[in-house]
């Protein structure tokens, strides 16, 4: 058996630096092992920084995704929570009567805008989708903070005279038409034919909906050729979009809006309708997608812990191979305590670069997911250098055992493998 190689200086107390490079010397002349030992560090750190740029990706498009609803922005839906968290369909507890007595009775709102949504098979020439209709009125526009492209919107004339007109998406102007112009152009909603008037420019998604998908008809065509008139009822609503003055009286707009229904459809006890604002929805997504990072980020974090468990396993076997060395530099003179730094200097070279590797591949893995995916993917320097510290600190501390097991070695002990 090949004997270690023992330096004369080790007979004195050697310096911090002195054992920096006798345990950098040591890793190197075992490049495998200490490169298997650094791998979980690697993935640990990699996973945690790619986790928590998914879930702050995933937070960040949800806000994006929201403002995209309008400022100042009230939606008002019939049923109430319970309704909606067991999965009833919605009753039919908002007509157009109430969009029209909010619009007049309610001092701190601007614009009213009722929609009725349905989904539609659409079709033209020989192609044929299936996709939301909404029928609208000329106050959509604003209140949705929508633009036209091409054309116009649609007017308070083609709603009182129920035009068979449509505003269409710029994706399912892409669907249908490619790069022709389509303002003229006719489309089919089940039996009737709608001329096209106007292209929308680009909103994007809200909760996977695609809104440049859609296509926006009058109202009263809606009602008439589409949804129908409840005869106990009314003209029934899917909601009502609400923008406020400004978005100080947001707040006001609301209150003022929940006493009007409430007397309207004489509420004693639980609302049949419920009305939220832009800020509600955000701070539901906030809270939702905050914990799913804590969460993705405790995934990361096991696979940290896992890592360092993988620096003490690999040390306290480097201590029982190491014997020998250990014993002849205990017989010298080395202390207790140059043994002990030694070996925590191994667990932190070990940990630091498994750290800084694991740190490059995880903001490689960030770079890359807000390449490939919609979700806008990014993880902040605190994160980034809290994620290196702590590696950084878990070798350190999984060393511990082995360094100190190393250090307490009996020298006459060690020897008599000699």
């Amino acid at each position: 058996m090949k004997r270690p190689l023992i330096n004369i200086n080790m007979s004195r107390n050697i310096s911090l630096k002195e054992a920096f490079k006798m345990a950098g010397k040591t890793l190197v002349s075992n490049k495998l092992r200490s490169s298997l030992t650094m791998l979980g560090i690697i993935i640990g750190n990699a996973s945690v920084i790619t986790l928590v740029g998914l879930g702050r990706g995933a937070q960040t498009l949800a806000k994006n995704q929201l403002s995209n609803l309008g400022a100042n922005v009230l939606f008002i839906v019939p049923g109430n929570n319970d309704t909606r968290r067991r999965g009833i369909s919605f009753p039919k507890t908002l007509v157009l009567e109430d969009s029209i007595a909010i619009e007049k009775e309610v001092p701190s709102v601007s614009k009213v805008a009722p929609q009725i949504s349905a989904n539609e098979i659409v079709q033209s020439n020989s192609k044929s989708l299936n996709i939301s209709i909404a029928g609208i009125t000329p106050d959509f526009l604003k209140v949705r903070s929508f633009e036209v492209d091409k054309g116009r919107f649609i007017s308070e004339s083609d709603v009182k005279s129920a035009r068979s007109y449509v505003v269409i998406g710029p994706d399912l102007k892409d669907d249908f038409f490619k790069d022709k112009s389509v303002i003229g152009e006719k489309i089919r909603i089940k039996d009737h034919n709608y001329e096209i008037i106007g292209l929308l420019k680009p909103k994007g998604a809200v909760f996977g909906s695609n809104q440049d998908k859609n296509a926006y008809i009058p109202l009263t065509t809606m009602v008439n050729r589409i949804s129908g008139k409840d005869p106990t009822y009314g003209v029934s609503l899917s909601f009502i979009s609400v923008e406020a003055i400004n978005k100080n009286k947001t707040s006001a707009a609301k209150f003022q809006i929940t006493n009007l229904l409430r007397q309207r459809h004489n509420i004693v006890r639980d609302d049949d309708f419920a009305v939220r604002s832009q800020e509600d929805a955000l701070n539901i997504v906030t809270n939702i997608t905050s914990g799913l990072t804590f969460l993705l980020a405790g995934i990361g974090a096991v696979s940290l812990f896992v890592g360092g468990i993988g620096i003490m396993n690999i040390m306290l076997v480097s201590v029982s191979e190491r014997t020998e060395e250990i014993g002849l530099r205990k017989a010298i003179g080395a202390k207790q305590s140059d043994i002990l730094i030694q070996f925590l200097f191994e667990a932190l070279i070990l940990s630091t670069i498994g750290g800084l590797v694991g740190t490059a591949s995880g903001l490689t893995g960030v770079f890359i997911l807000g390449v490939i995916t919609p979700l806008p993917a990014s993880v902040g320097l605190t994160t980034t250098i809290s994620t290196m510290f702590i590696s950084g600190s878990i070798g350190l501390i999984f060393g511990v055992l082995p360094a100190k097991r190393a250090s307490q070695l009996d020298p006459i002990v060690a020897l008599r493998s000699l």
